[in-house]
């Protein structure tokens, strides 16, 4: 995998308060910030709450009366009368400026129509995202006031489709390396570009297009010309604009998923998105924006998986009892409802704090994107293993949801991409609080207060002494144990961190090895913190679920917490790190044989 060494981490400056508030970059220097997860985030007032529920059941009617999943997945294709019906529930303009016709919806109240989305068709959940949550969300973040009055208005309507066109054949998680060109013509009004994309959700059906391309242009202060990518609105109108045949998936098969090709295509001027040379901020601060709706909608996935899985359980016989009797089965199910509370309780606090202004985020929505993406893929093959034949037909609609949801650890932003960047940001955010130690020790007498500081840190970690009691102080009583457990996991985390790069300092970035293993962990810490958040506000708000709220907080931390020691010490000891170094030599053996490298044990 090639990764792009300095824009893996995100261009755009985002707000100091906002990074040394983040529970999860705040691991990385193994301190406890619960200012963002405690109490579990709440953004949204009454009236908000209020009207979400009141589109709670026109959407679930919607999915129940008019629009046929499985037909759809059948037929590879959304009929018109699924498209009208969405359009009359105004979900092609679900978080859009009510100014322009959308309903301005809250992230948070997205996500709850997200969840019903996911939990009946994932197909259609790409077609709403990609008109939406990616298509135009540059013209709404970035966007003038002219281009927002030309377009929006007909996009949130569902007049006009639109698509994210960034994917080449050269270029995937590599965005700043696509080859498509747009160059300014002889009359200084219109870019003349040139490229094609792959894999385009709504690619054949787009009237509308945010497209990137390399533009030639100077720096203020240089007089070198380089390139750099630049975003535009592209209408299929402009002529130039064409589509290949739908694709044939594995799954989201009614999503239109296509390429497009541009053959000298006038853009005008006017239709950059931001400013020349800023397209990829532009287009990862859309993908930021969009990975929290994903969260979500493989939570109501999971959901819905889990009611089939128990449904199944609870009424088949086998051997003379039901199946939910045995504690093979109940191991799996109790999996199941430990892998949703975790999904849903990261996704939840990634859109109540987008919802609370919070602008520092992109890192938690990562997280969110990787847990729930996972989750979701390995629920549904439990959900099959106990449905067993059942769960292998077609007509239960499950093995539907397992070709669809695969996808979902792929598009915007690989997995093992997003691992890299959330163990990078925050490796480079501690990178920052070394050199201020540093600092500090050049200057000793001066600074005498940091270091001391450091210095009972350190023992205190070696004897197994949790620094910290800022967890504790912010958790239900009921829960202590587990706060205790995350705090001690914090700072063996920081203190791993320190380690790995005093080892390897800028060279880090080489180590992917390692970098997979302290981003797993990240996730895990992160994940349980959000777990112990809502668990302690439901024992504090006495709800009805609260103790088993605080079962499910216990068993997934108890669980979590022997994760992190596992993904730790393999960053650490050496007979790890020389396991590391074989599967590269494994890898290389395999390479150079072009295949498996083994003799056959027939020898022939």
């Amino acid at each position: 995998m090639t990764i792009n060494r300095v824009r893996l981490l995100s261009d755009q400056p985002p707000s100091s308060r906002d990074r040394d508030d983040s529970f999860a970059l705040g691991l990385y220097r193994g301190k406890v910030k619960t200012q963002q997860l405690f109490p579990y985030p709440d953004a949204l007032d009454d009236e908000s709450k209020d009207t979400v529920k009141l589109m709670i059941d026109p959407f679930e009617k919607y999915f129940r009366e008019i629009h046929d999943p499985s037909q759809c997945d059948l037929d590879e294709k959304l009929p018109d009368k699924s498209l009208q019906a969405l359009k009359e529930l105004g979900g092609f303009g679900i978080q859009a400026p009510q100014e322009y016709g959308g309903m301005q919806l809250k992230n948070t109240q997205y996500a709850r129509l997200a969840e019903i989305v996911g939990s009946f068709d994932l197909s259609i959940a790409v077609f709403m995202a990609g008109h939406q949550a990616i298509g135009y969300k540059g013209i709404v973040l970035f966007g003038n006031e002219q281009q927002k009055q030309k377009y929006l208005p007909s996009l949130t309507t569902g007049e006009k489709i639109a698509a994210f066109c960034l994917t080449e054949p050269s270029a995937g998680s590599d965005a700043n390396s696509i080859r498509s060109t747009a160059v300014l013509d002889e009359d200084g009004k219109h870019y003349i570009l040139n490229g094609n994309k792959i894999w385009i959700s709504n690619g054949g059906i787009a009237d509308v297009m945010t497209v990137f391309a390399q533009v030639p242009f100077k720096k203020d202060d240089s007089d070198k010309q380089s390139q750099a990518v630049t975003a535009f609105i592209v209408e299929r109108d402009f002529g130039g604009v064409t589509s290949g045949l739908p694709e044939k998936k594995m799954g989201i098969r009614s999503s239109n998923t296509a390429a497009v090709y541009f053959d000298n295509v006038k853009i005008p001027v006017e239709n950059v998105i931001g400013k020349v040379g800023e397209g990829f901020k532009v287009a990862m601060n859309i993908l930021n924006e969009g990975r929290f709706a994903m969260g979500a909608a493989m939570s109501g996935v999971i959901r819905m998986l889990v009611t089939k899985t128990i449904e199944h359980a609870k009424n088949r016989v086998q051997f003379g009892q039901h199946l939910i009797e045995y504690q093979s089965i109940q191991e799996k199910i109790a999996q199941m409802g430990l892998t949703h509370y975790a999904v849903e309780s990261v996704a939840y606090a990634v859109s109540n704090n987008m919802d609370r202004g919070i602008k520092e985020f992109q890192v938690e929505a990562a997280i969110s994107k990787v847990l729930s993406s996972e989750s979701a893929w390995n629920v549904c093959d439990e959900c099959i293993q106990i449905l067993a034949g059942m769960g292998f037909m077609r007509e239960n609609q499950v093995e539907r949801f397992m070709r669809d949801v695969r996808i979902y650890r792929i598009f915007e932003g690989a997995n093992d991409t997003l691992r890299l960047f959330i163990a990078l940001n925050g490796i480079q955010y501690a990178g920052k609080n070394m050199k201020e130690l540093q600092k500090a020790l050049q200057q000793p007498i001066s600074n005498l207060g940091t270091l001391w500081n450091q210095g009972v840190k350190r023992s205190k970690r070696l004897i197994g002494i949790a620094d910290s009691q800022e967890l504790l102080e912010v958790t239900a009583p009921e829960l202590s144990d587990c706060a205790k457990m995350i705090t001690q996991r914090v700072e063996e985390f920081g203190a791993t961190i320190e380690r790995i790069l005093l080892k390897h300092g800028r060279n880090i970035i080489d180590q992917q090895f390692i970098l997979n293993r302290i981003a797993n962990a990240t996730i895990d810490i992160y994940s349980m913190a959000a777990v112990l958040s809502r668990a302690s506000t439901a024992i504090s708000s006495n709800l009805p679920t609260a103790d088993h709220e605080r079962v499910l907080a216990s068993t997934f931390i108890d669980e979590g917490c022997q994760r992190v020691e596992h993904n730790l010490a393999e960053v650490l000891r050496k007979r790890n790190l020389e396991r590391f170094s074989a599967y590269s030599s494994i890898t290389n053996e395999i390479s150079e044989n072009e295949g498996v490298a083994t003799t056959r044990p027939l020898r022939f």
